[in-house]
């Protein structure tokens, strides 16, 4: 548990809204004034009725009494009311002051895994702040300054009514204290527990699908259970103890009213003190008690509410607001990245080391590498999610923390690898949930991505209604929509992870469309792939392995020097129509059937071309199209043979053999003849 002197800073923001709230409780300490004098309309009606109208016998001083003290009363109810009202409002205020500071400094650290991994509290412990603010809880603190106004009062009636008054008070206090130890680890674990419980919840309500299709939903209906049952007991121990108090407290109260009444009595017997005295120090006893017995039974929610002061003070804490930076120009698209070493949040080990590149506009980059080699690490670091341990990401010049988060992500598209759309409208989505889209730039990104006829095939087209994280779409759809979404807007940098994962043959050829229209547009464009239709517009390949750089160059060059079927990624790629497919042909050799030979480099019929380097281009020239045929299957000695070492299969020396090889080939896994799969769907690069 966070002790005072941490987290200064958060503490001092909450502090300041807080202080938003200060002319709302300036106006309750003034109402709660009045409402407290107004508390000694009883006793003194009391006392009056006991000593004068009893005595004298007089109806008109009754009636005069009795309509004086209607007014009184009409007047504190009303001043009750409106002094609940402001609270309401200061808790309202204060909420609304850090609604949107709190839920960014949310949505900022959660991009950290174990992040999203813990319970989200943080709305939780806001609304238990502003209940605390709103509720009984402030006035009994803005009643027990008038404790020893009334405590005096009953010194004045006797001393022995005085004293005794006291001595409940220290005993109201003590059970507080005794109250707070007992419950309060209780009440904390009863919080911890409900979280972990709701946040198991939602996520086996949102995986749903995957719970009910692999038999999961007993074992995680018993899991949860579990969780909640822990919370239920939790919370039902530090009601038991909290409720023994609160009722304890209650008893002792009107137990003290009594004893007041019989020590009164006493008095009146010895002729000390009238019977109305008596009666009136009985009410004010009540009245001195109310804000200690009061404070008690909200002990619960008090506690609450510091522990959400606590841990909002560390949120805040460890999320500062941004600070206002310079605004820059619309950047070129000259993406470089200066010796980045990444240590995703919550590890230790770097999964990214040393990593350097330039990417200049109109160029696209593809970065490939095994699973778990640091593609989406990359990609995250580029778009400004993840903060690099060590180096520096620029576009055009200025680094990333130069840029406004939001500023930065209307100049980059964002295509990340686990496509996760909102409940609207697929034209909201596009438009990134922008209120005031565009409509002619939704459409003109929906086009760029070649999703423009697959989004009017739709029931309501471009107004159709995607559902929870898009779940009334396809995953093919979905990523075809998110392609359009990082093209909205016409972003100077591309970054697309894993863009055609989900894709069919023609989704693969739009994809691949959208890349070659971006670099004719000047854009930058850098892919994480493993199948080699998304870096068939590619001009130059970075491989990973193990967060290290590998390989980088011209991706033909990479590819034959690092891929032992590359005349399968041929295939692959000149299944699409690109202009990249054209220098992967060139280079390609087939079972017993040639590649075209290039322009410039005649061959001998019937012979095989023999590979060409890419022939030299004008900056920003356009590329010469061409189509590389599908080549047969290779040789059964060619196939990958279980167990042989990695030279054996054609690895490169010195290359881990995960780094370059995978299932899902049919002509590597195929026997002798096996067609190569059409558009490259299984292939991958190896």
């Amino acid at each position: 548990m966070s002790t005072k002197s941490d987290y200064p800073k958060g503490r001092e923001e909450l502090r300041k809204a807080l202080a938003t709230c200060r002319k709302h409780f300036r106006s309750v300490g003034l109402f709660s004034v009045f409402v407290n004098l107004l508390m000694l309309t009883g006793p003194l009606f009391m006392l009056q009725v006991y000593d004068r109208v009893l005595a004298s016998r007089s109806m008109p001083t009754l009636v005069a009494l009795l309509v004086l003290i209607t007014g009184l009363f009409i007047v504190m109810g009303l001043l009750e009311y409106i002094r609940a009202r402001v609270l309401a409002r200061a808790g309202a205020r204060f909420q609304a002051a850090l609604d949107f500071r709190v839920f960014d400094a949310v949505l900022r650290r959660s991009v950290a895994p174990e992040e999203r991994a813990r319970p989200n509290t943080a709305a939780s412990d806001l609304d238990s702040l502003r209940q605390l603010l709103s509720g009984p809880a402030p006035f009994a603190i803005f009643d027990m300054p008038w404790t020893p106004f009334f405590l005096a009062i009953i010194f004045i009636f006797h001393w022995t009514l005085g004293l005794l008054a006291i001595f409940g008070g220290i005993v109201l206090v003590t059970m507080a204290f005794l109250n707070d130890a007992r419950s309060r680890k209780h009440q904390t674990e009863a919080q911890i527990a409900a979280a972990q419980a709701a946040n198991l919840g939602e996520a086996l309500r949102h995986e749903a699908e995957s719970v009910h299709g692999l038999g999961m939903r007993n074992v995680g209906l018993a899991r949860w259970q579990k969780l909640r049952n822990d919370a239920l007991e939790a919370q039902i121990t530090a009601q038991d103890r909290s409720g023994a108090f609160s009722s304890a407290s209650k008893t002792t109260r009107f137990y003290l009213q009594s004893a007041m009444l019989a020590a009164g009595a006493a008095l009146v017997v010895q002729g000390l003190v009238t019977p109305g005295v008596m009666i009136a120090s009985s009410i004010l006893m009540g009245r001195a008690l109310a804000p200690m017995e009061q404070g008690i039974a909200q002990w619960g929610l008090a506690q609450r509410a510091l522990r959400g002061w606590k841990q909002l003070s560390e949120l805040l804490e460890k999320t500062p607001v941004e600070p206002q930076k310079t605004a820059l120009p619309r950047p070129k698209g000259f993406v470089e990245v200066q010796n980045v070493t990444v240590v995703a949040p919550g590890e230790q080990v770097p999964t990214l080391r040393q990593v350097s590149f330039k990417v200049s506009p109109g160029e696209a980059l593809g970065v490939i590498g095994p699973s778990g080699s640091g593609k989406t690490t990359l990609a995250k670091v580029l778009v400004g999610i993840w903060t690099p341990a060590a180096g520096k990401i620029r576009i055009d010049g200025a680094a990333l923390d130069q840029w406004p988060s939001d500023v930065l992500g209307r100049h980059i598209g964002y295509l990340p690898q686990d496509v996760g759309l909102f409940s609207g409208s697929i034209a909201s989505n596009v438009a990134r949930l922008d209120p005031e889209p565009e409509d002619a730039k939704i459409v003109e990104a929906a086009q760029r991505a070649g999703a423009h006829e697959l989004l009017l095939a739709l029931p309501q087209g471009y107004d159709t209604d995607v559902g929870s994280a898009g779940s009334r779409i396809s995953g093919g759809q979905r990523q075809r929509v998110a392609l359009a979404r990082a093209l909205y807007g016409d972003p100077a940098v591309l970054i697309l992870d894993e863009p055609n994962a989900n894709l069919d043959a023609t989704g693969e050829q739009a994809l691949v469309n959208a890349i070659v229209g971006a670099k004719e547009r000047g854009k930058t464009v850098i892919v994480m792939a493993h199948r080699p239709s998304a870096i068939a517009a590619c001009d130059t390949l970075l491989m990973l392995d193990r967060g290290n750089v590998v390989d980088f160059g011209p991706r033909d060059e990479v590819l034959k020097k690092r891929t032992r079927n590359y005349p399968q990624l041929v295939a692959a790629s000149g299944a699409v129509n690109t202009p990249g497919a054209a220098g992967m042909a060139g280079g390609a050799q087939g079972d017993g059937q040639a590649a075209p030979p290039q322009a410039g480099a005649p061959q001998p019929g019937g012979q095989q071309a023999a590979p060409q380097p890419p022939a030299p281009q004008q900056p920003g020239a356009a590329k010469p199209a061409a189509q590389a045929p599908r080549p047969a299957a290779q040789p059964a000695a060619q196939q990958a043979a279980g167990g042989q070492p990695a030279a054996a299969q054609g690895f490169p020396p010195g290359v881990p053999r995960g780094a370059l090889t995978g299932a899902g080939s049919a002509v590597r896994n195929g026997a002798k003849g096996a067609p190569t799969p059409k558009g490259g769907n299984d292939q991958k690069v190896r």
